[in-house]
């Protein structure tokens, strides 16, 4: 069985590389800056990984999840988005705050439960946050993803998720007036600080490139492409 902290780097080394476009390894500095932790200290862990066979990793180089390493992350990560949507949908729980709790949440064992947790929700494929929930197989079908920051000014497209998951940014969202699955037009871009006026329901809002990048979206009248894992 493996612990807490092994999960959390299993995790991490899939959003860093599976989730990505065209990336299949991350280097020690960048999970070390992911998780929070000194570089010496995420390698200490990184080499425990390889004995146990779950990650290819060279000493302060990059990582890799191996195919079993690949299986684990992907039920940690499962596991994880079915919390957030129970707790969003049934528990009344905010979008800000379901992550937190979720991370507890994720390292509970039972298969039965998360299967039976799966059921009850429906078989969601996205959670609050707009992250794909990965299926009981394992199959990930992950969207190509652009940000609000490159839509094309006089384009609509609508919000499908978010890059930023921390309870700061969500609430600045929430202030906008975003959600999941809402129309955006993009009105105009100023070039002197490249804000980025946009109208939702009828009101209208100017947002920064770094909001803006945080902001994923796919244009009105395209559908989504994905690529599965």
């Amino acid at each position: 069985m493996l612990s807490t902290t092994e999960e959390n780097y299993l995790k991490a080394l899939l959003q860093l590389t599976i989730e990505q476009v065209d990336k299949s390894e991350a280097g020690t500095n960048e999970l070390a800056a992911h998780l929070g932790v000194k570089p010496a200290t995420a390698n200490d862990m990184l080499k425990k990984l390889r004995e146990k066979q779950l990650i290819h990793y060279e000493k302060y180089g990059k990582s890799s999840l191996t195919v079993e390493g690949r299986k684990k992350a992907i039920e940690i990560v499962r596991k994880h988005r079915l919390w957030e949507t129970f707790l969003y949908e049934h528990l009344g729980f905010t979008w800000d705050e379901v992550h937190e709790v979720a991370e507890q949440l994720e390292h509970i064992q039972s298969s039965k439960l998360i299967d039976k947790l799966d059921e009850l929700l429906d078989y969601p494929s996205f959670d609050p946050h707009g992250d794909v929930i990965p299926s009981a197989t394992g199959e990930m079908k992950i969207p190509e993803k652009k940000t609000l920051n490159e839509e094309t000014v006089g384009h609509q497209c609508k919000m499908v998720g978010v890059k930023d998951n921390s309870a700061t940014f969500l609430q600045y969202v929430d202030k906008v007036g975003l959600r999941i699955n809402q129309p955006i037009k993009v009105l105009a871009r100023q070039p002197y600080d490249e804000l980025i006026e946009i109208e939702v329901n009828g009101l209208k809002s100017s947002v920064s490139p770094r909001f803006a990048d945080n902001i994923i979206i796919v244009c009105h009248d395209c559908e989504t492409q994905t690529r599965t894992c």
